[in-house]
């Protein structure tokens, strides 16, 4: 006699057997999707890693050469300015012996001759000046602070008052 039930365990076990053959073909398929994705994220993030230095390369290269046309432009302008600080020195300087005459008259010759003499020390700062490089005048002004720190102070107030004056007045 045959079981009844022989039939419906069967199909039973059929079912789980496909059942259990979907889930694993399901998994290979994450599993395979999975690996799609992390090769194309690996792709992409490389992509994107390669134009992130393409970029900051560019972004460094224009900084590089605006940093050195703006090192120029200062030396250019420094350089300019201690021309144009030169020539106010001499031209002050020619005031002052132009006068000269005039405050031996006004004075006497005793405060002309110190005029002459202070007029003579402003050609000679303004000679020296012409001579020397911006790195030259860098470094004396560096030892006159080392020498003399409390000099250099005062006159930085001093300048300091002095300039606020003039802006306070050109307002």
């Amino acid at each position: 006699m045959a079981d009844p039930t022989a039939p419906a365990e069967d199909s039973t076990q059929n079912a789980k057997n496909h059942f259990t053959k979907a889930m694993e073909e399901a998994k290979a398929g994450a599993q395979a999707l999975a690996g799609e994705c992390r090769d194309k994220i690996s792709q992409t993030t490389g992509e994107w890693t390669g134009e992130a230095k393409t970029k900051s390369d560019e972004a460094k290269d224009k900084a590089s050469a605006f940093a050195a046309d703006a090192k120029v432009k200062a030396a250019e302008y420094a350089n300019e300015g201690k021309a144009r600080t030169s020539q106010a020195i001499v031209g002050l300087s020619k005031m002052i012996d132009e006068n000269a005459a005039l405050i031996d008259d006004k004075v006497g010759p005793k405060y002309g001759d110190y005029a002459r003499s202070a007029s003579k020390s402003m050609q000679d700062a303004a000679a020296k000046l012409d001579e020397k490089s911006l790195d030259e005048l860098g470094e004396d002004a560096k030892e006159f602070v080392r020498k003399s720190p409390g000099l250099a102070v005062g006159m930085a107030v001093a300048a300091g008052f002095l300039f606020g004056r003039l802006f306070k007045k050109s307002k």
